[in-house]
Parts: structure tokens; C-alpha cells; sequence
């Protein structure tokens, strides 16, 4: 078996102190460290580059992410390991509050990977966003890039910065997933299907846009599709998406062992082979969601989600 990793993800890794009606607990998290953990969960190699301090909570970062199988890089150690305050509402939504130092430095040394993926927090937020824009530059020649803008507007310097990162860190991807809220958030009265195809126009080979309970949309230069949601009971929705971009990742790396072919085949998908790709991934978000917590499947967890059921 091959050393190389299957993705590497340049991004924050935090803890999460959750408050709900049944009081307060700390949870490990951040929306890149979830990639690679829904994708660990699912037997890929995946490694974290991110900034933890050498303290109690930086020690549960890295025993959480070692329990998926994620080896973590550092990119330096900041004074105290990041945090954000999450408070959950009676719908399981999350508003949060954050404390995190993000400066990088330059270059940032990233492992070879066949995907590089990047997004939310660390690639909005200055200084660190400079360089996370230039580490995805750089991966261009060797991996297949991938992108979440994830956004935190508390941790922007507003919509039109904000905006002109993503649509630089767009131009740079093969793979762009994001959130309705975040399309919203930084096209007011855009639909999501514009902004996706805004975005395949700008250089992303497919677009991703994912609306919870209304399901999901994907758009390339070959196809325009609408999923609709996977049924469950919903117990708390941290981790959701990053699941579903964890299980879409996992697809595409199944497209071709070859970068460049896998590259093709990503920009080649249409109405036709994008359906079964993001019916999975929101099986997998589904999953999450009827969890408490950050707990994506397992691959078997999904194969056995997704295998037809047997009629009585």
C-alpha cells in the first residue's frame, strides 16, 4: 500500500465548549479537524496541519484525531490551544464565539496528498489566510484542491473581504462546498444554484451547495443536479457538513488513483454520476446528525445506511 496520504486538510483545530438547556461540556472540533475525521472514519489517510498549544486541551485534539486515525502537523504553537463557545438551540443549531490565534508560518510545510482541502476559519482569517491561499496554490500542481468557506462572519473583516478570499481560494479548487447560509451570507439574494454556477465559471470544477432538511445541490460545466435530504431525527447538527464534505471526498478519491485523471473526472461529472456522489454524502451527514456531537460513520456505518432495504 501506497505511503502517500489521501487528503491533507491546512486548517484550525479548536475546542468546542457547548452550552445547552442541559448546561456546559468541551467538546474537540473545528470544521477542518472534522474533515479529516469523517474521512478517517472512512479508512482514508488523512492528516491535520494546524496550530495547537502543548496544553490539556491541545492533548485531547490530538487523541481525538489519532482515535480517526489523522496524523497531526503542527504549524506552530500558539499561547493556548483555540476555542469556540457553541450554543446549541432547541433545533440543535449551533452560534458561536471564538478564541483563536491564527498566524502561520511562511511557507507552511504541508504533506504530499492527492486532495488538499482547506476552508472556514483559516482561510478568512488574517494573517493566516494569506498563506492558507498560497499553500493552495502550491498544491495545485501535485493534488486535487478542495474548499468549505465554512464562514464565521464574527472572524472576518466583513462581507467584502470575505468574499474576495473565497472567490480567490474558488479560483484555485476543483472542489467548492458550501453551506446555503454562507451563499446567503455572502451573495444577499443570489439563489444557490447561481452562486454555484458563479463559482464553476470562476475555475471550480463542481459546486456544492448543501441547505440541511432542503438537501443539496450540485453544479459543473456538465450538470446541474438537486438532492433532497436524507430522513432522520435530528439531535444535533455540529458536524454535519463537514461530514458531508468528509464522504464527498471519499467518493472522489474512489474516481481514479491518479490526480490528474481524478481531476478530469471531477470536472467531467454530470447529471447523469453526480446524484449517486452527493446521495452518499448526505447519507453520511444524516448519520451525524441523529448523534450527538461530532460522530460520523464508519465506512460499514455508511455501506450499511445506504445498501437498498429489503421489502417485507
Amino acid at each position: 500500500m501506497s505511503s502517500e496520504l489521501d487528503v491533507v486538510v491546512l486548517g484550525e483545530a479548536l475546542i468546542d465548549i457547548v452550552t445547552t438547556s442541559a448546561g456546559a461540556a468541551e467538546r474537540p472540533g473545528g470544521s477542518p479537524a472534522n474533515v479529516t475525521v469523517a474521512l478517517g472514519r472512512l479508512g482514508r489517510r488523512a492528516a491535520l496541519v494546524a496550530r495547537v498549544a502543548p496544553d490539556e486541551r491541545g492533548r485531547v485534539l490530538e487523541e481525538w484525531l489519532a482515535a480517526s486515525g489523522v496524523s497531526l502537523h503542527s504549524a506552530g504553537a500558539p499561547a493556548r490551544t483555540a476555542t469556540a463557545r457553541a450554543v446549541i438551540d432547541g433545533n440543535g443549531d449551533a452560534a458561536y464565539d471564538f478564541d483563536i490565534d491564527w498566524v502561520l508560518p511562511t511557507p507552511v510545510e504541508v504533506p504530499a496528498a492527492r486532495i488538499f482541502h482547506t476552508g472556514s476559519v483559516a482561510a478568512t482569517l488574517a494573517p493566516g489566510a494569506d498563506e492558507v491561499r498560497a499553500a493552495a496554490q502550491r498544491a495545485r500542481s501535485t493534488a486535487l484542491v478542495s474548499y468549505d468557506p465554512n464562514i464565521r462572519p464574527a472572524l472576518t473583516a466583513g462581507v467584502e473581504d470575505a468574499r474576495a478570499r473565497v472567490e480567490a481560494i474558488v479560483a484555485l479548487s476543483d472542489v467548492v462546498k458550501a453551506s446555503a447560509e454562507d451563499a446567503e451570507w455572502l451573495y444577499p439574494g443570489v439563489p444557490a444554484v447561481e452562486v454555484a454556477r458563479a463559482w464553476v465559471a470562476r475555475g471550480a470544477g463542481l459546486a456544492v451547495i448543501t441547505d440541511g432538511g432542503e438537501g443539496s445541490l450540485g453544479v459543473t460545466a456538465h450538470g446541474h443536479v438537486e438532492i433532497p435530504a436524507v430522513a432522520t431525527r435530528v439531535v444535533d447538527t455540529v458536524g454535519a457538513g463537514d461530514t458531508f464534505m468528509g464522504a464527498l471526498l471519499d467518493g472522489i478519491l474512489d474516481l481514479s488513483g491518479d490526480v490528474e485523471d481524478m481531476r478530469a473526472a471531477v470536472r467531467a461529472l454530470d447529471d447523469a454520476s453526480l446524484p449517486p456522489l452527493l446521495h452518499r454524502a448526505a447519507i453520511a451527514a444524516a448519520i451525524t446528525v441523529g448523534r450527538e456531537g461530532m460522530d460520523p460513520p464508519t465506512r460499514q456505518d455508511l455501506q450499511r445506511s445506504a445498501a437498498p432495504k429489503e421489502s417485507a
